[in-house]
């Protein structure tokens, strides 16, 4: 990443020196330091004690396959539209795009609602149901750069002759415009063929997901009471493998903290405080470039895969037995799927020689410090000799459950403190705790027997090993959470993001329109239990 695509970003809650009070901690440090991942039974999950939905919905998949055509517009008309939330590109425009459609479908309630940043959209739709649903949708994606696209990134392109079959490929086609866009296709066509939905709707649209939700409690916060009544939250998103249309169902997702460190040239450390000088000065000038990597070097093994900030992995609990449950059932996918998902990343090996068992453990179960970014002085083109005045690194930690983002970031402070760096400033840029819901929750038995309804193999797991602001259903609001994953899409953040519409003759992914039938059945199938 060049330096100045990674400055663009922005920064907040600069603090440094002295150490954050820390909170009293679970337990000693583990002596070996990375943690020991334990099991207790051999105990594994399965679906087959799950009813299939068997409710007829043929009625609106008709009208669902005879409108495609406008289906597949929506999608487009919402990729067009850019959303770049890092950047403040077409955020809000995005934000009345979606706001419009909520009205024109006929929900009775719909605003755009500010908050401390970028604005999000609550919408309700009053059916007259005895449960009420939640819905999260983001409607921000990330930055691009065009030239390395097959074609414009905004120009909701439909794709032929791509691997899979024929694709919509944009930036937000499957992170995830595509599936929240695919769901309202799915709402006008219930209201169009049954004349209203089967349960109530509540829409809680956020636009900084892409920036790490910073305002999205503000959000909440202002529907709580009316949000804490509802039967769950959903997200619509893909998550079948192209290779034999499993699903990957995840209950949860790790949190995450996100901050930038900073060293630059003052009376303490040295180094020139306001510009960049003569690199020829190095011999006797410190370089806040080599005090920054310094710093970098101390906060994990020299190897990079091991976190040596004292304490940073003593709030890792073992796996519950549910979770050690959901984690034997889905380890043969993850034995299956593993060498295609090392080659789509171009990935030879895991580190340490990890096998299918302790790779998935350690996805799941551990914690994470990786270096996004670093960036200091010049980076274009042929030579420029120059000692710079300030350095930076942008670094996340994937959180599991009982960590959490306030104390992470202490720790490294006290760290770097204790270790001679308190010069080193750390600027938080985002930060939220792990969410998990729990397999037996009526909701999440409704979206498996869907999956039972059409004879899917579905790995369930106890969470990704990414992050969404989840929590704020499962901890703020105390609801269960589950990610619809249907359909496919692929290169999220990369480079020709697509979502398939049609698959290829013979493949098991569910198609566009497919996934809106699967919605409908989801909703019916959730307004059914008891």
């Amino acid at each position: 990443m060049g330096f100045r695509k990674l400055l663009g970003l922005g920064t907040l809650a600069a603090f440094s020196g002295a150490a954050l009070p820390l909170p009293a901690l679970a337990q000693a440090a583990p002596a070996s330091g990375r943690p020991e991942i334990k099991f207790t039974t051999t105990d594994a999950f399965s679906m087959a004690d799950i009813p299939a939905y068997k409710g007829d919905n043929r009625d609106i998949y008709a009208h669902i396959e005879k409108n495609k055509a406008a289906h597949i517009a929506n999608l487009q008309r919402w990729v067009r539209q850019r959303s770049i939330s890092a950047q403040n590109d077409g955020v809000r425009e995005m934000a009345e795009l979606a706001a419009a459609d909520f009205r024109k479908i006929g929900f009775q309630e719909v605003e755009v609602v500010p908050t401390g940043g970028h604005p999000g959209v609550f919408a309700y739709y009053n059916a007259g149901a005895k449960k009420t649903l939640v819905v999260y949708m983001m409607l921000d994606v990330q930055p691009v750069e065009p030239e390395d696209w097959k074609v414009p990134p905004f120009e909701g392109a439909i794709v032929e002759d791509h691997p899979l079959g024929r694709v919509l490929m944009a930036r937000g086609a499957t992170n995830t415009k595509g599936p929240e866009r695919a769901f309202l296709n799915t709402i006008e066509s219930i209201i169009a063929v049954r004349g209203k939905l089967p349960v109530n709707l509540m829409i809680v649209a956020e636009s900084e997901e892409e920036l790490g939700s910073p305002h999205y409690p503000e959000i909440i916060a202002k529907y709580a009471d009316r949000l804490k009544a509802a039967a769950g939250s959903i997200y619509p998103g893909g998550g079948q493998s192209p290779a034999d249309g499993a699903v990957s169902m995840q209950l949860g997702n790790k949190g995450i903290l996100y901050v930038e460190l900073e060293a630059k040239g003052n009376p303490t450390t040295g180094g020139p405080q306001k510009a960049e000088i003569h690199s020829s000065w190095k011999a006797t000038t410190d370089a806040p470039a080599w005090r920054l990597t310094q710093a970098l070097a101390t906060l994990t093994s020299p190897d990079g895969n091991t976190i040596n900030i004292p304490g940073y992995y003593d709030r890792i609990r073992q796996p519950s037995e549910e979770e050690q449950r959901l984690f034997n059932g889905t380890l043969a996918g993850w034995e299956k799927r593993q060498l295609t998902v090392r080659k789509g990343f171009s990935i030879d090996h895991w580190y340490d020689g990890m096998e299918a068992r302790q790779s998935l453990s350690r996805y799941l179960f551990d914690t994470t410090l990786n270096i996004d970014g670093i960036a200091t002085g010049y980076d274009g083109p042929g030579m420029k000799t120059i000692l710079p005045h300030r350095a930076y690194a942008k670094l996340d930690s994937r959180l599991v459950p009982d960590q959490t983002p306030d104390e992470m970031l202490a720790l490294m402070r006290k760290h770097l403190d204790a270790k001679g760096f308190a010069d080193i400033e750390i600027r938080k840029l985002s930060g939220y705790p792990a969410s998990q819901t729990s397999v037996s929750a009526p909701l999440v038995r409704a979206v498996l027997g869907t999956y039972n309804k059409y004879g899917l193999t579905v790995d369930v797991s106890p969470r990704s090993g990414g992050s969404r602001p989840s929590y704020v259903f499962t901890q703020t609001l105390g609801l269960p959470d589950v990610t619809l994953a249907i359909g496919h899409g692929a290169d999220a953040h990369a480079p020709n993001e697509y979502l398939v519409i049609d698959p290829k003759p013979g493949s098991k992914i569910f198609s566009l329109t497919q996934m809106e039938g699967f919605y409908a059945d989801v909703l019916y199938a959730l307004a059914a239990t008891k």
